[in-house]
């Protein structure tokens, strides 16, 4: 459970995240779903693939205290790795004009990697989980 629930009791690795990770899963909708194309769509795109970038590349510097884990590493942290090859490979499809590619590997790294990720945060017994289930609705 958590004790202190403010941001200041965390380290600074997790708030980075923490702050990636919120922007990314407030601009992918917007991303995905503006006109394709368009300026909105290629501003929050580089917006949001920045965030996520920024989400996977900050998850190495927090480290798992957990049973399941190697050197700090536990296998959540591939999923950070899933994400740098998802948004590559997005990237990669749109450079070479293949559209529907693109489309499905944002799709699917934002699903995965947003939606996926944050139910997982959101278990009780992970500090974002104990904060919504304990500290905000006083069920666990």
């Amino acid at each position: 459970m958590v004790k202190d629930p403010s941001l200041a009791s965390l380290a600074p690795a997790v708030v980075v995240h923490l702050v990636f990770a919120a922007i990314a899963l407030v601009l992918g909708p917007v991303a995905l779903w503006a006109h394709k194309g368009s300026r909105g769509h290629r501003a929050f795109g580089y917006a949001w693939v920045t965030a996520m970038a920024g989400a996977a590349l900050s998850a190495f510097f927090i480290r798992s205290t957990l049973g399941w884990q190697w050197a700090g590493f536990s296998p959540i942290h591939l999923l950070a790795l899933a994400t740098l090859a998802g948004l590559a490979g997005a990237i990669h499809a749109i450079a070479r004009g293949r559209v529907a590619l693109h489309r499905k590997a944002m799709q699917r790294t934002y699903f995965g990697a947003c939606v996926g990720a944050g139910l997982f945060a959101l278990l009780p017994g992970r500090y974002l989980g104990d904060l919504l289930w304990h500290h905000a609705l006083g069920l666990v």
